[in-house]
């Protein structure tokens, strides 16, 4: 397993990567899992709860979470090809934050419950219903598989300031 660098907001060729849209996984195979496995190794590293292929680089339609609290044992999850195919009318609103978007969180409205189905680390279909966090996770994460970043949710002065200070964030880790 390697730790990858994870594409930010606050450079215009990370952000051309980011705004790509994935493209669907052919078969789940032994490379395939290797890249699932640098990606949860990345993520954890980071630290973060969840991570779409393209932060890392590689827009193909896959994501890693892993919602386990602090001292819990680790609950990784692996979706390949993953969709929604139920959304609730009631929405929640969630502070959000992303490894894409260092150190910067916000409000984000989305629905409350959604209907996920995907492929699991072995290729096996998994249909389940999200509610709470991880309701709110994999919609995050699918978003980046669409090219979107939490901070497009966002008014446009608050994802300007967002960007505004991711750049001054790693400019100053940079110093």
């Amino acid at each position: 397993m390697a730790i990858r660098r994870i594409l930010t907001c606050d450079t215009p060729a990370d952000m051309a990567v980011l705004k790509q849209v994935s493209r669907p996984v052919e078969a789940v195979d032994d490379g395939l899992r290797a890249l699932m496995d640098d990606m949860l190794a990345t993520m954890y590293d980071a630290p973060g709860i969840g991570l779409a292929a393209v932060q890392i680089g590689e827009p193909v339609r896959v994501i890693v979470m892993d919602l386990a609290r602090e001292g819990e044992e680790p609950q990784p999850r692996y979706l390949v090809n993953p969709e929604i195919t139920w959304r609730s009318e009631e929405m929640a609103v969630y502070e959000e934050g992303c490894l894409s978007v260092p150190e910067y969180f916000d409000e984000v409205e989305r629905p409350a419950r959604v209907r996920l189905s995907y492929l699991d680390y072995n290729g096996k279909p998994v249909e389940e219903d999200c509610d709470g966090l991880f309701a709110t996770c994999i919609q995050h994460e699918m978003d980046h598989l669409e090219g979107v970043l939490f901070i497009d949710h966002l008014s446009r002065l608050r994802r300007d300031r967002a960007i505004s200070k991711v750049k001054k964030t790693v400019r100053a880790k940079a110093a």
